[in-house]
């Protein structure tokens, strides 16, 4: 096949003199320098050339590219001045601009981050675990027997199949953030304080004030000497913090397997100041959280000694507590991504 690279070369720059867009310059690239360009299709033809043809069609293809190359690259950079000046004689400098949506961090993290900052301003560290634990960790280490209603199929996300001959450790997504609790008493000797935030699951039908998954807080001291009181001082010191020094706290005896003494707290309504209204129920108090002294059973499933430490745990909803705290009635608004509603906080 006989090729004339003069004649091809006149007709690519005059081709290349008319372009003026980048779009029309992509083309001539494909036309000339892409895979199927013409290019291309001279050394295809190479093949089919004389040996004395051969070496001479080679050399005048390799000169003609390099020209092509050369004269689109140049052309590239006078197009792109081009569409330059172009963008600057349409940018009107004058006109007002169009401003960018801010994001703020949702609700929950704020109430998590509050909560957290006066912990660690009380001298606790933030501790995360895992999401999916083990029945060890959620429930067994806890002192919570294998009859409890909690380790039921219909209480618990499961991971693995439950298989009571088994006895490999079955897997689930944790119910509670005090799982947290063993691994940090495993992994370190105390004194300690920690606070663990986090999400859990639980298989509740959603409604107005329950969900399959929420956030919770966990607070655990390990010590020599702790006392009851030392709870009772850290708990009213937190709470003043969270809700303003004129609230009044009162503990109300209750049951976890993981504490004992165990109890749950009550805020005097900081809405209606104890009166009465709806939030509270027209009782005067809000109960937020539950808390405890650890159980000895806990301190033996994490290989404490025997005696030597005693010390505090405490437990609250974060959904709840931001619920109580700006009058939010539907805990559904926190994950229906409803920008009128996060735009409030």
């Amino acid at each position: 096949m006989v090729w004339n690279f003069e004649q091809l070369l006149m007709d690519a720059r005059q081709e290349l003199e008319g372009i003026k867009t980048a779009k029309a310059l992509e083309e001539f690239r494909v036309k000339y320098l892409g895979k199927k360009g013409v290019i291309q299709q001279v050394y295809a033809s190479l093949a089919q050339a004389s040996a004395e043809e051969k070496p001479l069609i080679g050399k005048q293809a390799n000169i003609f590219k390099n020209e092509v190359s050369g004269l689109f690259e140049q052309r590239k950079k006078d197009v792109e001045g081009l569409e330059k000046q172009q963008h600057r004689r349409i940018l009107d400098v004058s006109l007002p601009g169009v401003s960018q949506p801010v994001g703020v961090r949702h609700v929950l993290n704020q109430t998590i981050d509050q909560i957290c900052g006066i912990f660690e301003g009380f001298g606790f560290v933030i501790e995360e675990g895992p999401e999916v634990e083990t029945e060890f960790h959620n429930f067994d280490a806890l002192n919570i027997p294998k009859d409890h209603p909690s380790r039921d199929g219909f209480d618990t996300f499961y991971v693995d199949e439950k298989d009571p001959d088994d006895k490999k450790l079955n897997q689930l997504l944790r119910s509670q953030t005090s799982p947290v609790q063993i691994r940090v008493m495993k992994a370190h000797t105390p004194p300690l304080a920690v606070v663990v935030p986090g999400r859990v699951y639980r298989p509740d039908a959603v409604d107005a004030s329950h969900s399959f998954m929420f956030h919770q807080i966990e607070g655990l001291l390990v010590d020599k000497h702790v006392r009851f009181s030392d709870l009772k001082g850290l708990i009213e010191a937190f709470l003043k913090r969270l809700f303003g020094e004129e609230i009044t706290m009162r503990f109300r005896p209750h049951f976890f397997p993981f504490t004992e003494p165990s109890a749950e707290v009550d805020v005097s309504c900081y809405i209606c100041k104890g009166k009465g209204c709806s939030a509270c129920k027209r009782t005067g108090w809000i109960e937020v959280m539950g808390c405890g002294m650890v159980h000895p059973k806990v301190f033996e499933a994490a290989g404490y000694p025997k005696g030597k430490y005693t010390g505090l745990a405490f437990g609250l909803g974060v959904e709840r507590l931001t619920m109580l705290k700006y009058g939010i009635h539907d805990i559904r608004l926190f994950f229906e991504n409803d920008l009128r509603f996060l735009k409030q906080f």
